[in-house]
């Protein structure tokens, strides 16, 4: 008796659909349903209604949280094929971008339980921030399709340095709040570096939490530093760390002045003025490499 077919959901928006579709549809392991960005959830629910015990997912960081707030509410396991730009959380899973070693990490692998965050219910498996980064998201969008995804994050926040603006917000942290006048509050799922040119990546083997950081500086060239390194990432041409706020914690409560748009995962997404964040451990099972043990020093190998 042959195996079931893996559903497999591409994201035709994301820019490698068209090779995602070749690849998926080359073999016969998978179930291929190519749809648009605003039936992802839709086909998610239907697939899994339908039997699905493991669902591949093409696309980048936005197309897989999308179908992962559907899987957090199923047994269901996800596996990824990497299609974004960037494709933050399967590279820190150690999911390869190649399309074969993905596709037989998702037929052939095993998963395991990993931590995703929340803002008032919507999930996020990256980072989430209030602030500067998202009009940093919204001018680096009106140049993307005339200049590309990494020089429009560098001329936007090239642009954002001249338009600095503070916010005031509250930050709630063991209930203990703080009050802060910032141009960014930063959250990422994981420990995140906080030295350049690095800032705002996965810590390897890092503490488990959420990451939160404030910036206290009002410096312009200070939030340059934040606007290239913590939020485009892979761009280092800057110089001095910035100055921080941080805590690791499982949970936290943000306070804006008014209601507007938080970016999540790279995404602005309209919130109220209370953000609640929750981090969620091993809450999505997630098909990827294992994690494999750091080798014995020297010493240790001697005392066994």
């Amino acid at each position: 008796m042959t195996a079931p077919r893996i559903p497999a959901i591409v994201n035709l928006a994301s820019g490698t659909a068209k090779e995602a579709l070749e690849v998926l549809e080359a073999g016969e392991q998978f179930e291929v349903h190519a749809v648009q960005p605003t039936d992802i959830e839709r086909t998610v629910r239907d697939v899994i209604a339908h039997g699905a015990t493991r669902v591949l997912v093409s696309g980048g960081d936005g197309t897989i949280a999308t179908a992962a707030a559907v899987l957090l509410e199923s047994p269901a396991e996800m596996a990824i094929l990497p299609g974004g730009t960037l494709n933050h959380f399967a590279r820190d899973l150690g999911v390869s971008t190649d399309a074969a070693a993905a596709l037989t990490l998702a037929v052939e692998g095993a998963c395991r339980g990993v931590d995703i965050g929340t803002v008032n219910g919507k999930v996020f498996l990256n980072t989430s921030s209030v602030g500067a980064y998202v009009r940093f998201v919204r001018l680096r969008e009106s140049l993307e399709t005339r200049f590309g995804y990494r020089i429009a994050s560098t001329l936007a926040a090239f642009r954002l340095l001249f338009q600095l603006r503070m916010i005031a917000v509250e930050v709630e942290v063991d209930g203990k709040p703080r009050i802060y006048r910032t141009p960014l509050v930063f959250i990422g799922v994981g420990e995140r570096e906080l030295q350049l040119p690095t800032l705002g990546s996965r810590v390897k083997d890092g503490a488990r939490g959420l990451h939160v950081m404030i910036v206290r500086s009002r410096s312009r060239a200070r939030l340059m530093a934040i606007a290239l390194a913590a939020v485009a990432r892979g761009v280092d041409a800057v110089s001095r760390t910035p100055e921080l706020d941080a805590f690791i914690v499982d949970r936290c409560r943000i306070t804006v002045r008014r209601a507007g748009r938080v970016a999540i995962d790279g995404e602005l997404v309209a919130m109220p003025t209370t953000l609640e964040y929750e981090l969620r451990r091993d809450a999505l099972r997630v098909v990827c490499p294992p994690v494999l043990a750091e080798p014995a020093t020297s010493a240790e190998a001697r005392s066994d």
